[in-house]
């Protein structure tokens, strides 16, 4: 493996851990937030990822390297399936027929775990290229 294919498997995960912060910001933002039926209620995102192989990009592996993976790729953005929450709120002027007002189902301490988790994977990913890069100066500076 070339040792600039580190910064590239660094970087997609870097990628990753940032549009899994940014759903984290959507759902915390909208965790309060209320709609006048469960359809059309928020629910909580989550992205879904994959590893990426070199037999995707069109190169030949090894079955040492098969297990192991070339990088991440973003698959899509899911929606949690758990039921809203449903509240009677009969003034509320976003209330159904009913009286009731539907609340997202977006789990705060969840987002918050998921958002350190995300952070401090993202920070590993900046180290494992901090790291790469001074061993390559390293190298270059045995030749002097």
């Amino acid at each position: 493996m070339s040792l600039f294919k580190i910064f590239d498997i660094a970087g997609s995960g870097m990628a990753a851990q940032s549009l899994r912060l940014n759903t984290v910001a959507s759902n915390l933002a909208n965790a309060d937030s209320v709609s006048g039926s469960a359809d059309t209620a928020y629910r909580a995102k989550e992205p879904l990822f994959a590893a990426i192989h070199r037999r995707e990009l069109g190169q030949p592996r090894s079955e040492a390297e098969a297990e192991a993976g070339d990088g991440v790729r973003t698959v899509g953005i899911t929606e949690s399936q758990l039921p809203v929450q449903s509240r009677y709120e009969p003034g509320n002027p976003l209330a159904d027929a009913d009286g009731y007002v539907y609340g997202s189902n977006v789990n705060p301490v969840d987002e918050l775990v998921n958002m350190i988790s995300a952070s401090r994977t993202y920070q590993n990913n900046v180290e494992v290229m901090n790291s790469a890069k001074q061993l390559m100066l390293k190298t270059l500076d045995l030749g002097k």
